[in-house]
């Protein structure tokens, strides 16, 4: 997640209409980075500014193109206290989907060690092993918070 910063990728989920097939931007144009807050599409047909313009539009993502005839620039706007607020949101739903992913290959993980125990594993092994995924998992889960609130504070930031 880029909080307020240009990044191409914000347009990659958008689609332009190439002569009949829905195709991403990226593959219809040349995006950029100018400065921090200013993206540049420059297509490779002139003919598909129109379309990649209305795009955008339509994909309402809160950025107002400005065609010039040649290229379309996308301006950033600066990130509001309510914004800043909603991407600290969204990257803690993300951080628990990914906590929740974590936490589900240990138990994944876990279910396999039960089945070899099963299968002849002695128990020491067994306990040894279901250990060491407890390690592994509070591990990345703490990876997983560190750079959640590495990311929270970058977005706060004014």
């Amino acid at each position: 997640m880029r909080a307020g910063k240009a990044n191409p990728q914000i347009l990659d989920g958008i689609v332009v209409d190439y002569y009949g097939a829905h195709v991403p931007i990226n593959q219809v144009a040349n995006v950029t980075v100018m400065d921090a807050r200013t993206l540049n599409v420059q297509p490779w047909e002139k003919n598909m500014l129109q379309p990649i313009e209305r795009a955008i539009i339509a994909a309402n993502i809160g950025i107002n193109p400005q065609n010039d005839g040649v290229n379309i620039r996308l301006f950033l706007p600066p990130l509001t206290e309510e914004r800043r607020k909603e991407l600290v949101k969204k990257s803690q739903s993300e951080g628990e989907v990914s906590k929740i992913g974590i936490r589900g290959s240990r138990r994944d993980a876990i279910e396999h060690i039960k089945k070899l125990q099963k299968e002849g594993l002695s128990e020491d092994a067994a306990k040894d092993a279901e250990g060491s995924v407890q390690q592994l998992t509070d591990k990345y889960i703490t990876i997983v918070e560190k750079h959640l609130t590495q990311k929270e504070k970058e977005i706060m930031a004014i």
